[in-house]
């Protein structure tokens, strides 16, 4: 059974009320529409608390299931609601919106840095990416500038569709070297960062965003590391 992703479209939600679907013989929850993200891409899997008549239960992390469907991870999975269960989900806010603000600058990397993606990941305070870069980057102060800079331009971020035949006919959206878009709906998710002649960057995504890019406020450029032969990994941080 799949699961309706609240997350994807609306972000900024901080609670949701949904009905539990099915809990699995692990004790995960399913609800039949999530407000938490599951975690995938580099991104971690929300954090927070449902609430029932009658009972309340930590949620530790979110993970995708086999079929489609999201899966709510009790930090004790003992006294869950049922099949059937009105619940009302409430986010760990301070966390996601950490999670969106990284996560958008980590976009603003690859365009500083027009190097293919070859991982990454994404914390409530710190992003990384490992680039495809036999050499350093010879002034990181410049790097870290030019980051700020298009920060600084409080550019609209947003999403958009294409077909998965349309992203096969241009593979250059794809950015990233080991994780794949997310496919089989027949259609992609991209985000898009700037509008029209302002765009600077448009690649398949998965994850959450914040919705301007002067919310991630100023980055601070961390350790540039040698990861192998032609890797270097880049981080960063939330001032």
């Amino acid at each position: 059974m799949t699961t309706r992703l609240l997350f994807r479209d609306a972000p900024y939600a901080r609670e949701a009320e949904s009905i539990v679907t099915a809990v699995t013989d692990e004790g995960g929850i399913v609800p039949e529409a999530s407000l938490f993200y599951p975690t995938g891409g580099g991104q971690p899997g929300d954090s927070g608390r449902l609430d029932w008549a009658g009972g309340s239960v930590e949620i530790a992390t979110t993970v995708k299931s086999e079929n489609g469907g999201v899966i709510l991870v009790p930090a004790e999975p003992t006294g869950l609601p049922q099949p059937g269960t009105p619940i009302v989900q409430h986010l760990d806010w301070p966390r996601r919106l950490g999670h969106m603000r990284v996560h958008t600058a980590l976009h603003l990397l690859s365009v500083v840095v027009p190097l293919p993606v070859s991982g990454g990941a994404i914390g409530a305070e710190k992003g990384r990416l490992d680039f495809d870069m036999p050499e350093a980057p010879e002034d990181k102060a410049a790097l870290e500038q030019a980051l700020n800079d298009l920060i600084a331009r409080d550019l609209p971020v947003r999403q958009d569709w294409i077909t998965e035949d349309e992203l096969d006919a241009n593979p250059g959206l794809v950015k990233t070297m080991s994780v794949a878009p997310p496919r089989g709906a027949g259609q992609v998710r991209l985000i898009a960062i700037g509008d029209g002649a302002d765009r600077v960057d448009l690649q398949p995504c998965g994850g959450t965003h914040v919705a301007r890019t002067g919310e991630i406020g100023a980055v601070r450029v961390g350790k540039i590391e040698k990861k192998g032969a032609r890797n270097r990994r880049v981080t960063l941080h939330l001032a």
